[in-house]
Parts: structure tokens; C-alpha cells; sequence
């Protein structure tokens, strides 16, 4: 239990490194911003609002009320609208959070997420409310103050649409980037982890088992130790459809991390830690572990049951390995390396590069050493298989519990014990979805907002266009020109920046990338599909007007 704990500290120390704060630091400035979009939005839909209701709001100034009282009922509205929103979010917020302190997002790990907000969290959710429904309410203040209802009445509910870019205009187109940063980023982050899922580690985790045994909590030391690691092979080996069964002291990409040793050049006298080479990776494994694991051998042999004390030192390098300390590649086998304690060991095989650590690190050197040369007290077994992976797991545990009852052990898929290494890369795609979903919603109703504001205002003008011969793609290109020029010049800036945002994505998602034609295009019909699915009401609307109605009203 204390090695779990530790390694569960580990792995929360490894969750939470610099690259994750600065994600973390990005996802709540993008969550302020798309606060503040809403904001615009509502204050945008209040303005096409109080456009629809000039003339009721020219009648009340005409028959005597007051412009404050009209003011104190706009900002009733708003503010009881900011508040039902609050409210809501308020409820949503506190049934996640309670799902949130029974998550275990790494089943392996005994994690608790501590979540127990105080009443200074939910004092700021309604002041952000309350401050909310204030900035969205004062837009529509300007037009009540110049509101002059005589002009309002003669003239219908149709005014001038000012040309020049307002301050409205600048939010939408804001909170139009916005939404497409989300939305790059979160197909970015969508195609980097299914590359993850399905790019070579170096090993292959599908259809293979590991089992981890602490032999040292079952009373084993010294010399019993290789030999308990020879007996559980042999006996796993004999159970059906176990293909092949090998031992590592830790696996790759293990959280957290493995060992490393230094090393030195065969030519190197003074064995001092300034002279050392490089400092690889340094695993402990069973002749056919490399089959275990689906490493691939690219040169010479791999490691037999001979390869014990009473024989030379041998090693299985990586191609990183064998450049860096060997100087070649082709020629590493047969060449020669010294450990810590000047001992030489001689290169026997070549295999793969592959993930160690993280999936994010650059290519590191490795070595693997013969168990029976180098024998370790950790022990993982690798087992492959095409059986069922629970049945397989009730065989291995029976047949180990035959050879030691008190022994202590646990039976996973590696596919499953990858689920600690991938949780970052899932976790940021989780939430750059989710927010590129809120997004795609403020940039429907912010873009809604506007075509619905510009239609309103000018019914009358596009009334005199359709009665005077218009084509139809004249009164669209008359009514919703301006947004979608809002749409085209928001969606440019989001996707540059877009793209600059995922270069700190690249740090946490394995092969997140946005040099991908599928990102840029699913990007630019994203942002089309959402621009059309605004202005479909709006656009429908100054369609159906209808002149002859239209000029009687008036």
C-alpha cells in the first residue's frame, strides 16, 4: 500500500508539470472570455430587442413614463435573466461536482479529487451573475436615451443602420475567434489522441497483459527472487492461449517513470559522472520479454536463459542508444559499453525506439539487461494473448495463487494501465471539446443576434428593395452582408490563433499537430455550418417580407 500511495503521489506530481498549469491557465482565460462573449451575445439580442419594442417604448415616453422607469424595467429583465442563468448553472455545477468527488480518473490509482467549494464560491458565481446581467443590460441603454418618439412613431419601427463598426461588432467578432481558437484546438487535441491510441510506442499494449507482483511483500530476497521470477514464467506459459510471458522490472511509460544508469564509452578511464555518456533507460527483462511486449528485434539475437552470472555481460540497446554512446548504428553489434562499476558489456541485439517516460519526450537512449545478470526485486509480467482478457486474468491469478497464496498481485490490460500516461492528452480533449461546444452556441446566438438587429432595422428598406425588383441573393446580401463579413473576419483571426494555441497543446496531446489539411477544413466548415445555422431564421425572415403589408403597417 505505501508503494501505491507513492506511486500515486508520483503520479499526481507528473499530471500537474508546468505544461498542464499553462494549459490549465489558458482553459480558464478562454473560460472568462467566453464569459464576457455571452455577455455581448445577450447584450446583442437585448438590442434587437429593444428595436422590435421601439414603438411600444415611443408610445409609453409619448404617453408620459419616464425614461428611468423604462431603464429600471430593462435592467430588471436582464439582471432576473442573469440570475435564472445563474441559478441554473449553479444547480449544473453542484451535481458535477458531486460526480466530480467520487471520480476515480485513473482506476489503478487510489486518487481522490478534493472538491468542497465554500460559500466564497458561490458569493462570486452571483456576483458574476449580477454583474452579468448588468454589462448585457446597458446596451440597449443608448438607444432609450435618444429615443425620440415622435421620430419613432412617424417612422415606424425602422431606423438609419449605422455602417460604421460599433462597439457590439468588435465583441461579436471576438467572440467569433474565440470560438474558433476552441474549435481548432479541440480537433487539434480530437486527432493527436487518436493518433496516441494508435501510433508505436515502441511495444504493442493491444492484446497483452501485465501483471504486477511485489515478491518483497511476499517475504522473497536475495537469490529466491530470480527464481520465483522463473517459476511464475514457466507456470503463466503452460495456461492456454498464453502466447508468449516475459518479466521487466518496469514497464515502459509506466508512471512514473523508469530507472536510468549511466554509462561510458568503452574508451573511457576515469569513471567519474562528468564523463559519463549519457544516462538511458535501464530495464531488467526475461529472454522473451521483446516477444511479450511486440518489441520488434531490428538486429542480432535477444537475451536467453544462459545469459546469467557465468556468462559475459550482454545488452539490447535502441538505435538512439547505440548512435549516441556506440557512435553507429549498424555496427553496434559486437561493440562494447561500460557500466558504473567498469564493468564492459557486450551489445548482442538492436531493437525499436520507443516511449519511456512520457509520450511527449524527444527520443532518448535504452538499454535492457538480462534479468539473471541484473536481478531486480520489482517484477512485471508481460503476457500475450489473444484470449478473453478477464478469463485470462482468472487463469494467471489461480495458478499463481497455487504457487504462493499470500502473494501480492494485480492483473490489468496494458491498454488499461496506459490510461494514466493518456489522461492528460484526454482530459484536454474533453475540455476543449466542451468549450468549443459553448463556443459554437455563443457564435449561433451571437451571430443570430446581429443578423436578427440588422434585419429589424432595416424591414422597411428591404420592403422598398423587394417592391422595386431585388433579387432575393440582393435582399440576403442587403440584410446579412455584415455578418457574415463579422463571421469571415472573426473566423481568420480564430484559426491563426487557433493554430499559434496548439503549439502549447502539442506539450500535453501526443502528437497534436496543426499541420493537418482535416484540422483546417473541419475548422472552416465548422465555422460555415455555424454561420448558416445562425442566420437561418433571419434570413428566412427578410425573404418572407412582404412589401404591401409591410408599407400599410408603416
Amino acid at each position: 500500500m505505501r508503494l501505491i500511495r507513492w506511486r500515486g503521489l508520483v503520479f499526481m506530481a507528473t499530471i500537474w508539470g508546468g505544461a498542464t498549469r499553462a494549459f490549465l491557465t489558458g482553459l480558464m482565460l478562454l473560460s472568462g472570455l467566453i464569459l464576457l462573449a455571452a455577455c455581448a451575445n445577450l447584450g446583442s439580442l437585448f438590442a434587437a430587442r429593444a428595436a422590435d419594442r421601439s414603438r411600444e417604448v415611443a408610445l409609453r415616453l409619448a404617453l408620459g413614463s419616464s425614461r428611468n422607469r423604462i431603464l429600471r424595467q430593462l435592467f430588471t429583465e436582464s439582471v432576473l435573466l442573469s440570475l435564472a442563468g445563474g441559478v441554473a448553472g449553479l444547480v449544473a455545477s453542484i451535481l458535477l461536482l458531486r460526480r466530480l468527488s467520487v471520480w476515480r480518473p485513473v482506476p489503478q490509482f487510489p486518487l481522490h479529487v478534493p472538491v468542497s467549494p465554500d460559500a466564497n464560491v458561490y458569493l462570486a458565481a452571483l456576483v458574476l451573475a449580477l454583474v452579468s446581467g448588468v454589462l448585457f443590460g446597458i446596451v440597449p441603454v443608448r438607444q432609450i436615451l435618444r429615443a425620440n418618439p415622435y421620430e419613432i412613431v412617424k417612422a415606424g419601427s425602422a431606423g438609419a443602420f449605422g455602417r460604421r463598426i460599433t462597439v457590439r461588432d468588435a465583441m461579436l467578432v471576438v467572440q467569433i475567434a474565440i470560438c474558433a481558437v476552441l474549435v481548432t484546438s479541440s480537433m487539434v487535441a480530437v486527432r493527436g489522441l487518436m493518433r496516441s491510441m494508435h501510433s508505436n510506442f515502441g511495444f504493442e499494449p493491444r492484446n497483452a497483459m501485465l501483471v504486477d507482483i511485489d515478491l518483497t511483500a511476499a517475504g522473497y530476497t536475495g537469490e529466491r527472487i530470480p527464481a520465483m521470477q522463473r517459476r511464475m514464467i514457466d507456470a503463466i506459459q503452460a495456461i492456454p492461449g498464453a502466447d508468449s510471458v516475459g518479466s521487466v522490472n518496469w514497464p515502459p511509460l509506466e508512471l512514473p517513470g523508469g530507472w536510468q544508469g549511466m554509462v561510458y564509452t568503452d574508451t573511457t578511464t576515469d569513471l567519474s559522472p562528468s564523463n559519463a555518456a549519457a544516462d538511458p533507460y535501464l530495464y531488467n527483462v526475461t529472454p522473451d520479454y521483446f516477444r511479450a511486449s511486440g518489441t520488434s528485434l531490428l538486429a542480432g539475437r535477444a537475451f536467453t536463459w544462459h545469459d546469467d552470472t557465468n556468462a559475459p555481460r550482454v545488452a539490447v540497446v535502441n538505435p538512439e542508444f547505440a548512435s549516441k554512446i556506440l557512435g553507429s548504428i549498424p555496427d553496434a553489434i559486437g561493440r562494447y559499453f561500460k557500466m558504473r562499476d567498469g564493468t564492459r558489456v557486450r551489445v548482442v541485439g538492436l531493437v525499436e525506439d520507443g516511449k519511456y517516460k512520457n509520450l511527449t519526450e524527444d527520443q532518448q537512449p535504452a538499454m535492457f539487461l538480462p534479468l539473471l545478470q541484473s536481478p531486480a526485486s520489482w517484477t512485471w509480467l508481460v503476457v500475450r494473448s489473444s484470449r478473453d482478457p478477464q478469463q485470462l486474468a482468472a487463469a494467471m491469478r489461480s495458478v499463481l495463487r497455487d504457487i504462493d497464496p499470500g502473494m501480492v498481485l494485480a492483473i490489468r490490460p496494458w491498454s488499461t494501465e496506459l490510461g494514466g500516461i493518456l489522461f492528460p492528452s484526454r482530459m484536454a480533449t474533453v475540455s476543449l471539446g466542451v468549450l468549443g461546444v459553448m463556443g459554437g452556441m455563443l457564435s449561433i446566438t451571437g451571430i443570430f443576434g446581429m443578423a436578427a438587429y440588422s434585419v429589424t432595422k432595416r424591414l422597411r428598406e428591404l420592403g422598398i428593395r423587394i417592391a422595386l425588383g431585388a433579387q432575393r441573393k440582393e435582399v440576403l446580401q442587403a440584410a446579412l452582408g455584415r455578418a457574415f463579413k463579422l463571421l469571415a473576419i472573426g473566423s481568420g483571426v480564430g484559426l491563426v490563433l487557433g493554430l499559434l494555441a496548439t503549439k502549447v497543446l502539442a506539450f500535453i496531446v501526443y502528437q497534436a499537430t496543426p499541420r493537418d489539411p482535416l484540422v483546417l477544413t473541419g475548422t472552416v466548415l465548422a465555422m460555415a455550418l455555424l454561420g448558416l445555422i445562425a442566420t437561418w431564421i433571419p434570413a428566412q425572415r427578410a425573404l418572407s417580407v412582404d412589401p404591401a403589408i409591410l408599407l400599410r403597417e408603416e
